[in-house]
């Protein structure tokens, strides 16, 4: 881990008006940003930037080119630069030539990345930012925290004792009067400087227009009141033809900030007129500075140049369950949240993105929001099997991923010596009291269930089969139904075998895999797959799990590992084909449960991968509802419980965190019943439900509720 990264983390859960400041909003923010798109076709409008945005990283050299001519003709001067060096340069000696003194700046995270201020500084030009987040950033000493919302972090009492400080007056929190006094402050500087600089959301190859959407008066008057314009501009902003600006306007305010609107949408296509304080017109100037620093490396990259689709609108920091505890700073860089984390790497170099990217929990809420339709979790994994690859895995990694997992004898003789060993440590109630030594902090906040005396494997063979057996599914497990809760196995044997189905366990089945892949080891997960394939065959119709995160892995995850492997590829997809999760397969086959449970209140919570990867939540619920049960829905059912596999391991902290949250919605409904789909959040929420004293709220998996 980087330096002081742990440290940053601790530091930001215990800074209470951060989490305050950050979940208030992000709570107003879903609500908000639905009513946005409401009459708006979401997937269609996403589908239409990717295109566009697509289209622009594989011709990004010819657009660069298309775009000079045409501002160039349109009387701008244009300068390409390749790194951060030769464009701070190019400004400041620019300012130098023309005896500035001052600058104002619109907002702009590309100045941000390049570290304009500071360039600009050290000649000795004043530079003052005006958009009222970079202003106080810039008081404060500190750095944007968010891409669009750069002081989000800091609350109205912090900003009125940054403010007072500056003014020298004793300032009140009002929101009215901190703005008044920013209006104030800035408005000499603006007539008084002698170059205004700014970024741009777009920039059109066609017209060689720049595209800024703003919500303040600020950016016009940084652009017209100074007679020196410099925008610098990403080639990852370019599109083609004035048309694709109009997609990227409407998701833009939409995703951001749940505005149907901004305040101001602003054209540029060269210089634009000016007048003095006399006002006598003033011949002006407009330079770009075309960015490169790492663009052209990642649209060339057959995987990464996804990352282009990226509008800079940072819905995926809003919905981020991380992000929410701990914000920007954490990461340590100028871009941050889960697309800042792969900006990082091409922008400031791999080994900058090493700590960061792990804190990615993986419940891919990110995805689900983005309005260029990035699959940013997957490129997160890719960088870490990137940056794993580099650095080769630690030795304990290591032995697990290559050694244990791979070999099921292994790996299942292990699981049942630390069933033995766990003894003295299991209390009452199925849970584990505590740990010992370094594994004490895993039990902090959450109960650990005791890993079952006889797993499910054990028992599979001795389930009574039905008496008019139809088709074969094979049952995955996954190693918590298998290891932990092989009273999960049970009912859903049971429930098959009342549907007619003849259920197959194959014992040459093992873990899916999942964790080699998420801790960057892509070798071993092709491994422990192919032994899983081999293990099931091609006789079973269909290959049921109970749970998604399992039933995700293998359909998406198997072709992908095994695409270049011979024989294996196509037996990848034909595996694939035929993994289905428990709840989809019930109900898609008629199942009726028997009911009987009228009266009892229960909730549900939606498995990350059960909603956003399978695309499934409506079916527990029904399966439910035609069991008797009351279903009352929690505040947001598809928040993520924090638990994330390994990652509850490896930030406690964190996952703790999220868990509180999620418990807290659970106990407002005043279900009786927390239901959910999934093994691993059966388990956080099971947990933490035994930790905080609220026994009285069951967890239970949807199959477990449905058999009995």
């Amino acid at each position: 881990m980087t330096e002081g990264f742990r440290e940053r983390i601790a530091a930001a859960l215990d800074n209470q008006n951060l989490r305050r400041a950050l979940g208030n909003f992000a709570d107003a923010y879903l609500g908000a940003r639905e009513n946005a798109y409401q009459g708006k076709d979401f997937e269609a409008i996403r589908r239409k930037i990717a295109g566009i945005k697509k289209g622009a990283a594989e011709n990004m050299e010819e657009l660069a080119h298309r775009f000079t001519r045409a501002a160039e003709k349109a009387g701008a001067v244009v300068y390409r630069a390749s790194t951060p060096e030769e464009a701070r340069d190019y400004i400041k000696n620019l300012a130098q030539a023309r005896g500035v003194k001052s600058v104002v700046k619109s907002k702009s995270m590309v100045t941000e990345e390049i570290h304009l201020n500071r360039s600009l500084k050290e000649a000795g030009i004043e530079v003052r930012e005006t958009d009222l987040g970079e202003w106080i950033i810039q008081l404060s000493g500190q750095k944007p925290s968010h891409m669009v919302m750069p002081a989000i972090h800091m609350t109205r009492g912090e900003v009125a004792g940054v403010f007072s400080a500056e003014t020298g007056k004793e300032l009140s929190d009002e929101i009215p009067v901190l703005v008044k006094v920013a209006r104030e402050e800035l408005r000499q500087k603006f007539l008084a400087a002698g170059m205004g600089i700014s970024g741009a959301n777009i920039a059109v190859a066609e017209t060689g227009t720049i595209v800024m959407v703003t919500n303040e008066g600020n950016g016009r008057l940084t652009t017209t009141l100074p007679p020196l314009h410099v925008a610098v501009v990403g080639l990852d902003k370019l599109v083609s033809s004035i048309g694709d600006v109009a997609p990227i306007l409407e998701a833009l305010p939409r995703s951001a900030t749940a505005q149907h609107m901004t305040s101001y949408v602003t054209m540029i296509t060269g210089p634009v007129p000016a007048m003095d304080r006399a006002g006598n017109p003033v011949e002006k100037e407009m330079h770009i500075v075309l960015l490169d620093n790492g663009r052209t490396k990642m649209a060339s990259d057959p995987v990464f140049k996804e990352a282009l689709q990226c509008i800079r609108c940072a819905s995926c920091l809003n919905v981020c369950p991380v992000f929410q505890l701990v914000g920007g700073h954490v990461y340590g860089h100028v871009y941050t949240g889960g697309i800042g984390t792969i900006l990082t790497a091409f922008h400031h170099g791999l080994e900058k993105a090493e700590s960061i990217q792990s804190l990615c929990l993986g419940c891919e809420r990110c995805k689900a929001f983005c309005p260029a339709g990035i699959d940013i979790p997957a490129l997160i994994r890719e960088l870490r099997a990137r940056i794993t690859g580099r650095k080769g895995l630690p030795a304990g990694s290591r032995f697990l991923l290559e050694t244990v997992l791979p070999s099921r004898s292994l790996f299942h003789g292990l699981i049942k010596a630390a069933s033995a060993a766990q003894k003295p440590f299991v209390r009452e109630g199925g849970y584990v009291r505590h740990l010992p030594l370094f594994l004490a902090g895993l039990t902090r906040g959450r109960s650990l269930p005791a890993i079952a005396g006889r797993p499910f494997r054990d028992v599979a063979g001795s389930l009574p089969a039905p008496r008019n057996p139809g088709e074969r599914i094979g049952f995955f497990a996954g190693c918590l139904i298998d290891f932990v809760y092989p009273r999960i196995g049970e009912a859903v044997h049971k429930i098959l075998a009342g549907m007619g189905c003849r259920v197959v366990f194959p014992p040459g089945q093992t873990c899916c895999g999942l964790p080699a892949s998420y801790m960057g080891a892509p070798g071993p997960a092709a491994r422990i797959a192919r032994q899983n394939i081999a293990a099931f065959g091609e006789d079973c119709r269909y290959i049921l799990t109970a749970c998604p995160t399992c039933a995700t892995f293998l359909k998406r995850d198997y072709p992908r590992l095994l695409r270049e492997d011979g024989e294996w590829a196509g037996r990848a997809e034909r595996f694939a084909a035929r993994v289905v999760d428990f709840s989809s397969f019930v109900s898609r086959e008629g199942f009726r449960p028997a009911g009987g449970f009228a009266g009892t209140r229960i909730t549900y919570h939606d498995s990350c991968h059960l909603k956003r990867n399978l695309g499934v939540f409506r079916e527990p619920r029904e399966l439910l509802a035609g069991a008797g049960y009351d279903l009352v829905e929690m505040k947001w059912p598809d928040r993520c419980c924090g638990f994330g596999g390994s990652y509850s391991m490896r930030f406690p902290e964190v996952s703790r965190s999220i868990l509180e949250a999620k418990i807290k919605d659970i106990t407002e409904t005043g279900a009786r019943v927390v239901a959910t789909d999934c093994p691993g959040c059966l388990l956080q929420l099971a947990g933490g439900l035994d930790a905080g004293g609220r026994r009285e709220i069951r967890a239970a998996h949807t199959a477990e509720l449905l058999c009995e």
